[in-house]
C-alpha cells in the first residue's frame, strides 16, 4: 500500500456558519474536490458526539452477541416467515459470512407503512428484540447523521449556486429509503471471495454505494479499502476515531452527470470479530432521478423513480441476490 489519499476535511465552519461564509465556501471547495478525485474523504468537526458513536456501537454489540433466536426475530421474510419485511432487518451470517442490521427511518409507523405499499417503506418492529434504552439511541442517532447527509447535499447543491432548500424535493423523512446498517463481521473462516485483480482475500466484494452519500463509522480494526480511478491501486482507508468516512454513491453520480463518480471500495478478510456501521443517504422512493435538477436553472419532472433507480442498482451487488 501507498500514501494515504484519502483526505481529512473538517466541517465544522458550515455547522457553525451555515454555506455563506467564506470559511464555509472553503470547506465546501475541498469537499468538492475529494468528490471529484477519489469520491472519498473523512469528516472530522461534523457534530455527533464520542459518546454517542459509543452509545450506537454498544447497541450494536449488545445485539449481536444476543442469541440467534433473538436477532431473527427481526430477520425478513426469508428467514422468518412471521415477519412481513423483505429489505430490511436482521441478515444472517450464511449471506456473505457476516451479519447484518438494517434499519429504516424510525418515524415510520407501521400504519404509515401499510398505507405506502411500496416495498422499501417498511415498518421494522424493533421492540421484539432491542430494549427502549437502545431504540431511543437508534433513533437520535439516525436522526442526527440523516441531518448531516442532508447538509453534505445542500453543500453540492451550493456548488450548483442553487437554492439548497432544492434537498426537499429529493430528501423526505418518511419517504427516504436512507438505511443505517450494522454490519458485524464474525470470525470469518472463508473470505466471501479472492480479488480478480490482485488475488487478495475479501470479506466484502469490490462494489459501488447506490445513494448520494454512504457515511461510515468504522472501528478501529478497519479493513476498508479504496481504488485509485487512476491507477486502480487499493488503498486502505485509516481509522480516525473522530472522522467519519463518507463516500459518493451512484445517485450522485448520475445526478452531477459524472462528475462526482461513485468509487470502487471493499473490505478486507480478517478472521478477527469486528464492527462498522455505514448510514446509506438515499433520496425518497418517488424521487425523480433526473440530470437537470443540478445542472440546470429549471429542473424536468421526468425521469426514473428512485425505487426503480435502486431496484437495478441493487442487481449489481451480489449481498442482495438474496
Amino acid at each position: 500500500m501507498s500514501k494515504n489519499i484519502i483526505p481529512t476535511i473538517n466541517i465544522s465552519s458550515i455547522i457553525k456558519n451555515g454555506f455563506e461564509s467564506s470559511k464555509s465556501i472553503y470547506t465546501i471547495n475541498k469537499i468538492k474536490k475529494a468528490c471529484i478525485n477519489i469520491g472519498f474523504f473523512q469528516i472530522t468537526g461534523h457534530g455527533i458526539s464520542q459518546k454517542k458513536i459509543k452509545d450506537i456501537c454498544s447497541v450494536g454489540n449488545k445485539f449481536f452477541s444476543s442469541s440467534e433466536k433473538n436477532k431473527r426475530k427481526l430477520a425478513p421474510n426469508k428467514w422468518n416467515s412471521k415477519n412481513k419485511n423483505i429489505y430490511r432487518g436482521y441478515f444472517p451470517n450464511n449471506v456473505n459470512g457476516k451479519e447484518g442490521l438494517d434499519i429504516g427511518d424510525l418515524k415510520i409507523t407501521k400504519k404509515y407503512a401499510k398505507s405506502i405499499k411500496n416495498q422499501y417503506v417498511e415498518y421494522l418492529n424493533l421492540n421484539k428484540s432491542i430494549n427502549k434504552k437502545s431504540i431511543k439511541i437508534l433513533s437520535i442517532y439516525f436522526d442526527e447523521i440523516f441531518d448531516l447527509g442532508e447538509m453534505l447535499f445542500k453543500s453540492i447543491i451550493k456548488l450548483y449556486n442553487k437554492d439548497i432548500n432544492g434537498s426537499k424535493k429529493v430528501f423526505s423523512r418518511l419517504k427516504t429509503l436512507s438505511t443505517l446498517r450494522f454490519n458485524y463481521y464474525p470470525n470469518q473462516n472463508t473470505p466471501v471471495e479472492i480479488s480478480k485483480q490482485d488475488g487478495v482475500a475479501l470479506g466484502c466484494e469490490t462494489h459501488v454505494d447506490s445513494g448520494i452519500f454512504t457515511i461510515l463509522y468504522q472501528d478501529k480494526k478497519g479493513g476498508l479499502q479504496v481504488q485509485n480511478r487512476k491507477n486502480k491501486k487499493w488503498h486502505n482507508v485509516p481509522f480516525n476515531k473522530k472522522a467519519l468516512v463518507v463516500n459518493t454513491g451512484r445517485a450522485l453520480e448520475f445526478l452531477s452527470k459524472g462528475k462526482f463518480k461513485a468509487t470502487n471500495h471493499r473490505v478486507l478478510w480478517n478472521k478477527t470479530k469486528r464492527m462498522s456501521i455505514p448510514f446509506f443517504f438515499e433520496p425518497s422512493y418517488d424521487f425523480k432521478m433526473n440530470e437537470s435538477f443540478l445542472n440546470n436553472s429549471k429542473t424536468n419532472n421526468s425521469g426514473l423513480i428512485y425505487e426503480k433507480f435502486l431496484n437495478q442498482s441493487l442487481k449489481k451487488f451480489i449481498e442482495y441476490q438474496r
